[in-house]
């Protein structure tokens, strides 16, 4: 017995259904972020390991320009990703927190190495991408 009141309500719930499909969706967070949050503070803004945070830190946060370098001009992605995201807790060298639950995002095929793409969280991929672009030449 919605009586008189039922087209006013009518009316409404449909603009308010409106206007919620046409609201803008939350942003989504890049890679320039997910860094600038998670790594910045420690690595520098240029990833060269100088950040605000290193100062009293032992060992110092390593220089992420140079992990190619390191590892005989090949970019350990796999690693790197594994580092990040925790895959390395427990072992000797760990010395950085893990980020897994911070880039929880949803899965994308990444081919690991073996043909067969695996889901991996997607922020992730994207952080290792962005750490592969600024390795020194």
């Amino acid at each position: 017995m919605i009586g008189k009141k039922g087209p006013a309500l009518s009316i409404a719930i449909t603009t308010t259904v409106l206007v919620m499909a046409c609201a803008p969706e939350p942003a989504q967070n890049t890679v320039n972020d997910d860094y600038a949050v998670y790594c910045a503070s420690c690595h520098g803004a240029s990833g060269r390991g100088d950040g605000p945070a290193s100062g009293g830190m032992e060992p110092k946060p390593s220089d992420l320009t140079l992990i190619a370098q390191r590892n005989g001009g090949t970019f350990p992605r796999l690693q790197i990703m594994g580092k990040i995201h925790g895959y390395t807790m427990g072992s000797s060298d760990r010395t950085m927190p893990e980020f897994a639950e911070a880039l929880d995002s949803p899965p994308a095929p990444y081919d690991t190495g073996d043909g067969t793409p695996s889901p991996m969280p997607e922020r992730l991929v994207e952080l290792a991408n962005y750490l592969e672009s600024i390795q020194a030449q």
